[in-house]
């Protein structure tokens, strides 16, 4: 049996004749489908793959229409929640920045719901200006009875930052992880959390501890800025790898259950054809080994030797960085065994 890799490097391509006039029709077909494929994956890739493109701050965020009510994908029920509200993630089941806020939530004893987004309409998500995955709704709270939380570092601290001191509330709380206005190369109005990586409490908190919580901060932030990067070149190497793991998606994301079948057709195919180029452009951009893997592989190691001999990088329990660590790489490995 061969594997996919082997199936790429001996695939042999025919080469016919053909006339001047049969090239340049080629030629015209050809451009126009690169033409076409270009446009949706650079829409798709500022779309879906990387919460560090969210430029909306939580304040503007927060409400257009009001909160509406969607199908629930599934309930998490735990014994121990620790808020006294609703809590609904809307989510791409797969995305990295929404399974470390699943994992913090899963690990804390959170109850919530979830609602799966079509990644391409996002049909889901249209009630709120934040384009983004994930977003996190407390029902009960807030002005309108509701209160919106952005960007998975934000949600992360904000939480952990409520059971180091639950005297202030998730609205208050809130407040301290502001967005800051900024101007990118392009003269495009951008938003910066950052507050995002740190845990808020008040003076004479219990295991509050400076060394610890910048070390937590440096890891978290590390995981963001170079193991994220190694994720989807290694998922998507290939045209065939890239339909695997959306197939993939499709069943551990219950699709066939949260979306038609035109949906599911649809964001399968055009998903993986989009997730291919982009992880191509990540590659180059990020600088990485031309075998993807050697990229994860120093990732890992750099990891494991930060670790110290520790089983995790908060000693002998995960702190936050370790939450998302963990959770992208078994989530990167899932795809690559599938």
């Amino acid at each position: 049996k061969i594997d996919t890799v082997q199936k790429v490097n001996h695939a042999k391509y025919w080469k016919g004749r053909s006339s001047n006039h049969f090239s340049k029709k080629i030629f015209n077909r050809v451009s126009c489908v690169a033409g076409v494929t270009s446009l949706i994956c650079a829409s798709y890739y500022r779309y879906v793959c990387d919460d560090t493109f969210n430029n909306i701050p939580n304040v503007l965020a927060a409400k257009e229409k009001g909160f509406p009510q969607f199908k629930i994908s599934r309930s998490i029920k735990s014994k121990h929640h620790p808020l006294d509200v609703k809590l609904t993630l809307f989510q791409y089941q797969t995305c990295p920045f929404c399974c470390k806020v699943r994992a913090m939530l899963d690990y804390r004893g959170y109850s919530y719901d979830v609602v799966e987004v079509n990644s391409i309409w996002r049909t889901q998500i249209k009630w709120s200006k934040y384009k983004k995955v994930p977003i996190l709704v407390c029902e009960g709270i807030g002005e309108d009875n509701y209160l919106q939380i952005n960007d998975s570092s934000v949600v992360m601290s904000l939480f952990e930052s409520h059971l180091w001191d639950n005297s202030q509330s998730i609205e208050k709380l809130l407040t301290y992880f502001p967005a800051i206005e900024s101007k990118d190369t392009r003269g495009k109005t951008v938003y910066e959390f950052p507050n995002k990586y740190f845990i808020m409490f008040q003076e004479g908190t219990p295991y509050a501890n400076e060394q610890f919580l910048k070390k937590e901060r440096k890891w978290r932030k590390w995981v963001d800025d170079r193991l994220v990067h190694t994720l989807s070149p290694n998922v998507y190497r290939t045209p065939s790898e890239a339909l695997q793991a959306f197939k993939y998606f499709e069943n551990v994301g219950d699709w066939k259950n949260n979306f038609s079948k035109f949906e599911c057709f649809f964001i399968v195919h055009i998903g993986a054809a989009a997730m291919y180029f982009v992880a191509k452009m990540l590659k180059k951009k990020h600088k990485l080994h031309d075998d993807v893997r050697f990229s994860l592989y120093e990732a890992c190691r750099e990891w494991n030797n930060a670790l110290q001999k520790e089983p995790f990088m908060g000693g002998n329990s995960p702190n936050l960085a370790d939450l998302v660590s963990i959770v992208n790489y078994i989530r990167t490995l899932d795809c690559m065994l599938i």
